[in-house]
């Protein structure tokens, strides 16, 4: 019983962090269909920029200070977004897919190696940013971190299904996810609902940035490579597209993932240890792409729809 509440608390703590990076990927997938490759970077990024506004407004000594960091950090990694998407990405919506894709992989090597020059090659000891101590759950031990990381995540996801589904702006998005043209001629205006989706996306990736590196207490320039994929196979898991499906598919893979870390070296003796962990996210997207592509709640597309509905 305590072997199964620890682990589980576990997989809700990681699993938090994936469904925030993975919404980043589903949104705008679901508004322009593309992968945005680039948005791991902008995880990184995000934990970068935080530990510099944090030095600079004085260290962790106050709890407001690293909410402050976290808001400015989300507002100018958002900004960050809308300025990719406004140079890289709007220039080639009349191209062929594979060229706005193509420009997702430079921006995301450009990222990742300006991190690396201003952030230096070696690992960032991260300061905490999150509340301290434990307690006991029926044997298992949480701590404040790790629920502290669930709740911003629940609220982050329940604000923003609000927004997409309950607000004026959210039926523009959801507009313009349908068809730009169409948008365009009832006077929604696409550049600004697709920026508002790069800005929202970008910040909530910067927040799992500061949540991923505040909980393991270190930060690196390539961090957001591998967490960016099991991101995306998260997205594709719960289908993407789908900001449910992103959230599901992100808790799911949390789930697998730490109980079959687990596990492992229990069934296999010792022979196979912890450190295939990343293993299990690639088994499961592949597994999803052979026999599910389109994800647990993804819809059932023709590709004639698909054509048809394309504007770009």
């Amino acid at each position: 019983m305590t072997f199964a509440v620890q682990q589980a608390v576990n997989a809700f703590t990681v699993g938090a962090i994936y469904a925030l990076i993975a919404l980043g990927y589903t949104m705008v997938y679901g508004v322009l269909r593309l992968i945005n490759f680039a948005h791991s970077e902008l995880f990184t990024a995000g934990a970068y920029v935080a530990f510099l506004l944090v030095g600079a407004l004085g260290g962790t000594g106050h709890p407001g200070l690293a909410l402050l960091a976290a808001l400015l950090t989300f507002v100018a990694i958002g900004l960050f977004g809308v300025t990719i998407e406004t140079v890289a990405y709007r220039p080639l919506r009349a191209a062929p897919r594979l060229a706005p894709m193509l420009s997702a992989l430079g921006v995301a090597i450009i990222i990742q190696n300006a991190i690396m020059l201003v952030g230096g090659k070696r690992p960032l000891v991260y300061p905490s940013l999150l509340p301290s101590g434990t307690f006991d759950l029926w044997g298992a031990v949480v701590s404040a971190k790790q629920v502290t990381i669930f709740l911003v995540a629940v609220l982050l996801l329940a604000g923003l299904e609000l927004f997409v589904n309950r607000t004026t702006l959210g039926v523009r998005i959801r507009a313009v996810s349908e068809s730009l043209s169409t948008a365009s001629l009832v006077g929604i205006n696409p550049n600004r609902a697709i920026a508002l989706i790069f800005f929202i996306g970008a910040g909530l990736g910067a927040l799992a940035g500061i949540l991923y590196a505040s909980f393991y207490g270190v930060a690196t320039f390539t961090m957001g490579f591998v967490v960016g994929l099991k991101a995306f196979t998260a997205a594709v898991l719960g289908g993407i597209g789908s900001i449910t499906g992103a959230v599901l598919g992100g808790f799911l893979l949390g789930l697998i993932e730490t109980f079959a870390t687990a596990l492992l070296p229990v069934l296999t003796d010792g022979v196979v240890g912890t450190e295939y962990r990343d293993i299990f996210a690639f088994l499961v997207l592949v597994g999803v792409l052979l026999f599910r592509p389109t994800g647990l709640l993804g819809d059932q597309v023709s590709e004639e729809a698909m054509v048809y509905k394309r504007d770009f």
